[in-house]
């Protein structure tokens, strides 16, 4: 069956391509383009394998600025975030679209490359270090 959503690409992510799902991605680079018939110059965010960019507006933008904390662009690339199609209000209409939210602490665990896991140091029988170090304590 035809869906209007198919009638009009995008080179762009807009919520019908979102399915109505939520999806973690994690942002690959920043670009600024052209965009619109205004040809205005936007932030467009691209995510690691996807091909759409999502344009950036305000409110996302400062969402994405608290998560990766810094408003500098170039410090988003490897950072997950989660979005999620909605509705908000635009030209004085309810419109269709995406917002960004931070990653619960495992879904971005399943999105990044693991960790390298450093184990905690080895504790005192008393709780206090009052022992002079030695090689051995050394852990190369």
């Amino acid at each position: 069956m035809p869906n209007i959503n198919d009638a009009f690409p995008s080179h762009y992510l807009k919520a019908a391509d979102l399915k109505g799902q939520q999806i973690v991605v994690t942002i690959e680079r920043v670009a600024f383009e052209p965009v619109s018939q205004a040809r205005e110059m936007k932030a467009v965010i691209y995510f690691v394998g996807k091909t759409k960019g999502l344009v950036c507006n305000k409110t996302n933008g400062k969402k994405i600025a608290d998560i990766a904390r810094s408003p500098l662009t170039e410090d988003w690339a490897g950072i997950a975030i989660a979005l999620y199609p909605t509705e908000c209000e635009y030209g004085g209409e309810t419109v269709d679209c995406i917002r960004v939210k931070a990653v619960p602490p495992a879904a971005r665990a399943r999105s990044l490359p693991p960790a390298v896991v450093v184990p905690p140091p080895i504790a005192r029988s008393n709780g206090v270090d009052t022992d002079p170090l030695t090689d051995a304590d050394i852990p190369f």
